[in-house]
């Protein structure tokens, strides 16, 4: 796979999936824009070991949910790095608790930044897109989207939902040349799992065929091969990344 020449903007990038997302695409000879919400030194870090390898990348803050600092993230892109040619929408927060335990605030914030943050990020960098009659985008939802999780109502509800807009949009997108896909990752090993306890984790591992966790290099891996020429017939799609919980 190659992708010299191509510029990728990857939400959430500063740790985890999108993070290993920026580092194996700039691997293959792409231009990455980091996003991040408030993490400042971790998306230079990034930042950093891209223009190691000799690539060029910029960091940029922008919350998802506001409309005119995606707009602007998606012009900054553009004028820095000269285009915008594939687009992860990584971005994504949790607030889990039982649903009668569940604040209207918790449930509208979710929403907002799984849901309604691919909305405005995608409909921003598809204008540009469209004008040039090329793109790639990768939507990232999880196993919770299909199999949903007690606890989890919220964050289910948003990432189903990026599933259903990607299968949508990729219908109108693809007599443009613009493909659209989403990766469904299982139980990775970042921040977010690192926070269940150790009995939820020995529970969760029962259920994975392949009795361990991902890695985030190994959606990176798939979210490459999306973004690659390898994958030009491919569209509307929804790859599972999971260990084979969901065979």
């Amino acid at each position: 796979m190659d992708l010299t020449g191509r510029v990728v903007l990857i939400t959430g990038a500063s740790r985890g999936i999108g993070r290993a997302c920026a580092l194996k695409m700039a691997e293959l000879g792409a231009c990455i824009a980091v996003n991040y919400s408030t993490n400042k030194e971790k998306a230079e870090e990034v930042v950093a070991e891209i223009k190691k390898m000799g690539k060029e990348a910029c960091a940029i803050q922008a919350d998802v949910t506001v409309q005119n600092e995606v707009e602007e993230m998606v012009k900054y892109t553009i004028k820095y790095l000269g285009s915008l040619d594939i687009l992860v929408n990584n971005a994504g927060i949790t607030r889990d608790t039982f649903l009668l335990r569940m604040n209207e605030k918790d449930w509208n914030i979710v929403l907002n930044t799984n849901l309604n943050g691919v909305f405005l990020v995608t409909k921003a960098a598809s204008k540009y897109m469209i004008k040039q009659r090329y793109g790639k985008i990768i939507n990232i939802s999880s196993v919770v989207g299909i199999a949903a999780n007690a606890g989890q109502a919220n964050y289910a509800a948003s990432k189903a939902g990026v599933i259903g807009f990607s299968k949508s949009i990729a219908k109108e997108f693809a007599p443009r040349n613009i493909m659209v896909n989403v990766v469904v990752p299982g139980f990775i090993d970042t921040d977010m799992t690192n926070n269940l306890t150790e009995q939820q984790k020995a529970e969760i591992l029962k259920q994975i065929p392949l009795k361990r966790y991902g890695k985030p290099e190994d959606v990176a891996n798939v979210v490459a091969f999306l973004a690659s020429k390898e994958s030009n017939y491919i569209t509307g799609q929804i790859i599972h990344i999971d260990g084979g919980m969901n065979m």
